[in-house]
């Protein structure tokens, strides 16, 4: 007998025995009923029950006895693949040696000759559960591990544009959780063994595991540095970087060198200090002894000829040179308070003469803006005078390669709060770093230690001494003293 007139080639017994064969479990309830008509093989192995034995039981006879696997809800669920055709649910069966075997039914309505019948189909979903749990437990580990470690991870693709960042590297690199993290070298310098490097070199070295360095640059912050490594994945184009934060180690190496440099600066000065004692020492017979020569060719020379004006010029500067000599052999010996007491509108009057040698053939004009009253400070005369004609010289040697519509200097004199003070204003360049950090400053020409004495000249005497870029361009120079009262 044709069963199926699509398959003529099978017999209604060829059915039969594909339901024998496979292995998906079957039960064949009544439709009004709901009793057990029928079971495949498959199903009898699963229940550990013959279809015979099978036959008389209840839904509470081989199903869990967890509320949810009640009777009701059994023959509710067969129903409703009666009344709608087919029905899904997760049902827990009980087999004859008690075990509980969770599986997922589906019941559907069929026309046998001898009237409507719900046939039910169910497999084994134990081992996709446990599957499942262990699925959902490793996910919670790598979320942990993502977002809750200390560790600092990050995964790229081959153009090095940032797949994913733990929590913990999103602050370090800059990034904001939930934004497009965009290229790695948009958050960060890349390095290898202390140059600044490129992506390309560094997948390069990449072979599989490259060690790598982060540079990170924050606004108003110092800056990270990230040590770790790179490793090319072997089951996928990614990469994972592995790194730790070793900012700390990196600011204290520079804190230690700025340390020794500070060392060598004081080994530098105690030396200077030595040098100035025995350069001043045998600096004051020469000295003497030419302004005697001067003064002897002073008498044969006419009053108003240009040989009478270069000798009293020269000796002006001797007697300058005599005096900076007696100077810091007294300042460099003695370590005690100054008890000296200046007034700084005279101290720059003395020195505007020398500052005007040296800016009339730079093209620089000098202004002055004096203090209507006296600044009476208590300092040292003719070194503090060495600071002003070394403010004013470096602010001249500055504008002397600026355009010369800018050549203008302004030294002002004032008085703040308890100090005295005084600055010199250039149009030149400005400054690119602050110009105290260094001890020894990188001018082309001369020793580049004005600054470094300047400083120590005003700081022994208990002021304080500054550089800092204008607004309108250029820089500001300055220092301040106690005044005297």
């Amino acid at each position: 007998m044709q069963v199926d007139p699509r398959a003529p080639e099978l017999t209604a017994q060829d059915f039969v025995t594909m339901a024998h064969a496979t292995r998906m479990c079957v039960l064949l309830h009544d439709a009004a009923t709901k009793d057990i008509l029928w079971a495949n093989p498959a199903a009898c192995e699963m229940l550990e029950w013959s279809v015979a034995e099978l036959r008389p039981l209840k839904a509470n006879d081989m199903s869990s006895s967890a509320q949810q696997y009640d009777r009701v809800i059994g023959r509710a669920w067969l129903q409703e693949a009666v009344d709608r055709g087919a029905s899904r649910i997760e049902w827990h069966y009980r087999a004859k040696s008690g075990r509980v075997i969770p599986t997922d039914a589906v019941a559907v309505r069929v026309e046998l000759e001898r009237g409507p019948a719900v046939l039910v189909q169910f497999r084994d979903i134990e081992r996709e559960q446990e599957v499942e749990r262990q699925l959902r437990l490793t996910t919670s580990w790598v979320d942990a591990l993502a977002h809750h470690t200390s560790t600092v991870a990050l995964m790229l693709d081959a153009a090095g544009t940032i797949r994913f960042a733990t929590n913990t590297a999103l602050p370090l690199i800059g990034a904001t959780a939930g934004e497009p993290l965009g290229p790695l070298t948009d958050h960060a310098r890349l390095r290898l063994r202390g140059r600044v490097s490129t992506w390309d070199e560094v997948l390069s070295r990449a072979d599989p595991v490259t060690s790598v360095q982060l540079e990170v640059d924050r606004p108003d912050q110092e800056r990270v540095w990230l040590e770790g490594s790179l490793e090319r994945l072997q089951e996928s184009d990614g990469l994972l970087m592995i790194l730790h934060d070793v900012s700390e180690r990196v600011h204290g190496q520079v804190r230690r060198e700025r340390e020794m440099h500070r060392e060598n600066y004081l080994a530098r000065y105690t030396a200077m200090g030595d040098m100035a004692m025995a350069i001043a020492h045998e600096l004051g017979q020469p000295l003497a002894a030419a302004a005697n020569f001067l003064a002897g060719s002073r008498a044969t020379a006419p009053a108003d000829s240009r040989v009478g004006y270069g000798i009293d010029n020269a000796v002006r500067q001797i007697e300058r040179a005599a005096t900076i000599v007696s100077s810091v052999r007294a300042f460099v010996g003695h370590l005690e308070h100054v008890q000296q007491v200046a007034d700084l509108n005279d101290i720059l009057e003395e020195c505007l003469y020398f500052v005007g040698l040296r800016a009339g053939p730079a093209g620089v004009e000098v202004r002055v803006d004096r203090s209507p009253e006296p600044v009476l400070v208590r300092c040292e005369r003719v070194l503090t005078g060495q600071v002003v004609l070394n403010l004013c010289f470096n602010a001249i040697d500055e504008m002397a390669v600026c355009d010369p519509q800018r050549r203008q200097l302004t030294v002002t004199t004032r008085i703040d709060g308890d100090a005295g003070v005084l600055t010199v204003d250039d149009l030149g360049r400005g400054l690119r770093h602050d110009p105290f950090e260094r001890t020894f400053t990188d001018k082309e020409h001369g020793s580049g230690i004005g600054l470094a004495l300047s400083y120590r000249i005003i700081t022994r005497q208990h002021g304080a001494i500054w550089g800092e870029s204008r607004d309108e361009g250029g820089s500001r120079f300055g220092f301040s003293l106690p005044l005297a009262s």
